[in-house]
């Protein structure tokens, strides 16, 4: 079946403004909706050490209000018009993006251009959300079992600090910062030369770039930001560590290993590979620990995808009585005779029809797609990969899984955590087997207030804060 599908074709049309903001567009008059996302190349990869956080800390403060923006009202805006809206940060990026009726589109890049030109970083905005985030930490990781366990285990995987530190950063750092700190962090890295729009779903694209030019051409260029170093040896940080735990009831086991760099062959493959090994009851971790030998209350993992390297996790909470080393062994079982034997024929056809029920499903959205082509050209430099990609994972073969598995996992060079209870009084009432996972992004900063004004009329865009050198136009422009 999956020889002869072929997916329906994404119509793309992207051009650059003089300012270096790189535009996509996707026609779609399926459903009157359109999707916007303004993806910033700034995540926790581009902190320097001493200086952490302050990707994510920002993906707080462009809610904090701009020129003709008050505090928290792109929330109230946006819901009051009927639409949806989230902002996230990862280490390869800081993202923004609403979903709104088709007649909103001006609504939706009127306030992404707003705060991209003026938001305001003032002094109460940078200590009241530096609190926010101390309080998210609090929250999500120091009163969580397991979670803080899993930001220790990106720093025994990885050696250059780039890489090992965690996207929401150390509150010392925050602590640290001062406002000429954080504006010219936003000076750099929330410029447009540096962030990708795009806009997919029921609109004109004449209109559509029209009003991209309204809104975003007289928002000045800046320097293009320093160039990030993610380079890594091929040796984990640290083999081993015992991780005291006061929230955990259970012990438990994390086993990290280095990956390749998304869109690379051994990438493709290993993904398919952590595929079999991790997802779905149908997986062989799965049946073997939780079916078959009934030795683990949950077992899960993925791989975690960057520009540089990447990682792959695996993540285990024994049944008592069982031992974490014996659920070790039985992991470097599975991967070994993954390993030696590769993927069976059902498997392969299993992985086939995932990867294309997965993305038929996906390109149901306007979000899905938007998403997936500002990563493209965020990353790639090329949205024309969302209608491609997944040919590069149809063509991998059993051999090319079987070597990548003996390549990259069947080794000693990874790193491991066993997590230990503290002792009883320190620990929660109730186990939390659903709270292992990593946070890989984080959500938007807070509810809209409960009164929710009227819809703005969207003015005209505020003149330059300075000249640009060169006239505001489209360089570039293809279909």
């Amino acid at each position: 079946m999956s020889a002869s599908f072929t997916l329906p074709h994404i119509p793309i049309e992207q051009f650059t403004l003089e300012n270096g903001l790189r535009v996509v567009l996707s026609e779609d008059h399926s459903v009157p909706v359109v999707s916007v996302c303004v993806y910033y190349d700034v995540g926790s990869r581009n902190e320097r050490e001493g200086r952490t956080g302050f990707a994510h800390l920002f993906e707080h403060m462009m809610f904090q209000g701009s020129e003709n923006v008050p505090k928290a009202a792109h929330f109230q805006y946006i819901f009051n018009s009927g639409g949806t809206m989230n902002g996230t940060t990862s280490s390869e990026r800081t993202n923004y993006y609403e979903t709104l009726p088709a007649d909103q589109l001006p609504l939706a890049l009127w306030l992404e251009s707003d705060r991209m030109r003026s938001l305001k970083v003032t002094q109460e905005n940078l200590d009241n959300q530096r609190n926010a985030v101390q309080e998210e930490k609090r929250l999500n990781y120091d009163n969580r079992p397991y979670s803080n366990a899993f930001l220790r285990l990106n720093e025994l995987i990885y050696q250059n600090p780039a890489n090992a530190h965690s996207t929401i950063g150390s509150m010392q750092d925050l602590d640290d910062a001062t406002i000429e700190d954080i504006r010219e962090f936003f000076r750099i890295y929330y410029a447009p030369n540096n962030a990708v729009l795009v806009i997919v779903g029921d609109f004109d694209p004449a209109e559509a770039g029209a009003l991209v030019e309204k809104y975003f051409a007289t928002i000045p260029r800046q320097p293009a930001p320093p160039g990030v170093d993610v380079s890594e040896p091929s040796e984990v940080a640290a083999p081993f560590e015992t991780y005291p735990d006061p929230f955990a009831q259970l012990p438990a086991l994390m086993l990290g290993w280095k990956a390749p760099a998304r869109r690379t062959p051994d990438a493709y493959a290993l993904t398919l590979a952590s595929e079999l090994l991790l997802e779905g009851e149908s997986s062989r971790l799965y049946q073997k620990l939780v079916k078959g030998d009934e030795s683990v209350i949950a077992v899960q993992g993925s791989i975690g995808e960057r520009r540089g390297p990447s990682s792959l996790y695996v993540f285990a909470i024994p049944k008592p009585g069982r031992s974490t080393d014996e659920i070790r062994r039985a992991i470097n079982e599975e991967i070994a005779r993954l390993a030696a034997e590769g993927p069976s024929e059902e498997e392969m056809e299993k992985l086939r029809n995932s990867l294309l029920n997965d993305s038929v499903r996906g390109r149901q959205t306007t979000m899905y797609r938007a998403q997936r082509l500002a990563e493209y050209t965020l990353y790639d430099g090329d949205p024309h990969f969302v209608n491609t990609e997944v040919e590069r994972y149809l063509a991998v073969t059993p051999d090319e899984i079987k070597d990548a598995v003996a390549r990259y996992m069947r080794t000693d060079n990874h790193a491991v955590i066993e997590i230990i209870p503290a002792p009883e009084g320190t620990r929660q009432a109730e186990p939390a087997a659903d709270a292992a996972a990593p946070q890989q992004e984080e959500e938007q900063p807070g509810a809209p207030p409960p009164q929710l004004p009227p819809r703005p009329s969207t003015p005209e865009p505020a003149p330059p804060t300075e000249t640009p050198e060169t006239p505001i136009a489209r360089v570039t422009s293809e279909k």
